[in-house]
């Protein structure tokens, strides 16, 4: 509930930030700028969050995070300038770091067994923020694109954001045992020495982060440019792609509420991983082609497809290669390549959108996907052979 409410909020903003820029003489490169530095602030601080949940507890984290993101969307709420959104999106990125530590809150409470499961319920409540979300804000901003509204989608994130850090000083309580604490403490001068030369010995853990990468990049190219595309291509207006953004939310949550379950267990979650990649890519392929709203649709809904089934699996896959003691900084460094996608992908997707025409965005994303797809297969030989060699 907590995570849901917080991504209400993000939900809100998420579509209409690119054109919220556009009203202080933003150009697309510009736009697509302040959501890369919202990502940038997450690469930075996700890890600091992993490790001050492992050594501190994943409530405190949470809590303090959560107040963060109050006053973040207050600043945006409040801007009169270009560099003030820069601003307030800087301080929400840095709070956005506690994504990690809620993937790691379920890590705690789940076994290997029912991961998947638990991570798709963190993923359902991303759909629900993301149904909500875009469509209270194309209701906030009005139907007038001149005379948009996108001060009171801001604010109105900020109350939300409130009452989540409410929620959760009164809900929620503490997940890590006396036990995994004293496993962390134990192993916590290894755990510092943790670097990029311990994780190069890990191929399972480089190979599934470089799939996060590729499919993070994607979206996040897509998400930042889609409302410019809208604009240009169909003419639509702030309230218009909100709905759009809403109906991928519809989607997605349909898929990780109450479909991932059952295809992973006819699947497979390697399997079901690869047919999400085909999904993202035909979708992101078909957006470039589309003129008319029922392709659009089309598009989208083979886009939420794949969003939904690859990230939640991602995340499941990870975590169960994972000590307990180890979950809060493997998945802050996971989340952190995750965020360094969201700084490339929306900046190579303003470049691109300026120097290549509008669709370049998305037939670009579609290419990195065969790039993913290709990775996919390698994730299913290396299981199997991993599966062989803990036999032998």
């Amino acid at each position: 509930m907590t995570v849901f409410i917080d991504l209400l909020g993000f939900g809100i903003i998420l579509p209409i930030l690119p054109l919220y820029a556009e009203q202080f003489g933003a150009k697309p490169n510009e736009a697509t700028l302040l959501v890369a530095i919202y990502s940038l602030m997450q690469f930075l601080f996700a890890p600091v969050w992993g490790r001050f949940s492992d050594r501190y507890g994943r409530r405190p984290v949470l809590l303090l995070t959560l107040f963060g993101s109050v006053i973040a969307y207050a600043g945006l709420g409040f801007a009169n300038s270009l560099w003030m959104l820069f601003l307030a999106r800087s301080l929400a990125g840095i709070m956005a770091g506690n994504i990690s530590t809620a993937q790691a809150y379920i890590a705690d409470i789940t076994t290997p067994a029912n991961r998947a499961r638990g991570m798709g319920i963190i993923g359902a409540a991303f759909g629900l923020g993301f149904i909500l979300g875009p469509a209270i804000g194309g209701l906030l901003i009005g139907s007038d694109p001149d005379n948009a509204n996108f001060h009171l989608p801001s604010l109105f994130s900020g109350g939300l954001s409130l009452f989540a850090l409410l929620c959760a000083l009164t809900l929620l309580p503490e997940s890590l045992n006396s036990e995994t604490k004293a496993k962390m403490q134990a192993n916590r001068h290894r755990r510092r020495r943790l670097n990029l030369l311990q994780l190069s010995q890990r191929p399972q853990f480089c190979v599934l982060v470089g799939i996060y990468f590729f499919v993070t990049f994607a979206v996040a190219a897509m998400d930042s440019t889609l409302a410019l595309w809208s604009k240009q291509q169909l003419n639509w207006g702030p309230q218009q792609t909100s709905y759009l953004f809403a109906f991928m939310g519809i989607v997605s949550t349909i898929v990780q509420g109450g479909l991932i379950g059952f295809l992973k267990k006819h699947f497979g979650e390697i399997k079901l991983l690869t047919l999400g990649i085909l999904g993202l890519g035909l979708g992101l392929l078909l957006i470039g082609f589309s003129q008319s709203l029922s392709l659009l649709l089309v598009a989208t809904t083979f886009v939420a497809w794949g969003i939904s089934v690859s990230q939640p699996l991602l995340n499941s896959l990870i975590s169960q290669m994972t000590a307990p003691e180890e979950q809060g900084q493997i998945l802050g460094i996971a989340s952190s390549c995750s965020a360094l996608a969201r700084i490339v992908g929306p900046s190579w997707a303003g470049i691109s959108f300026m120097k290549f025409g509008s669709d370049s965005p998305f037939l670009s994303g579609f290419l990195v996907m065969i790039v993913a797809l290709v990775l996919s297969l390698r994730v299913t030989k290396s299981a199997s052979e991993s599966n062989k060699e803990r036999i032998a």
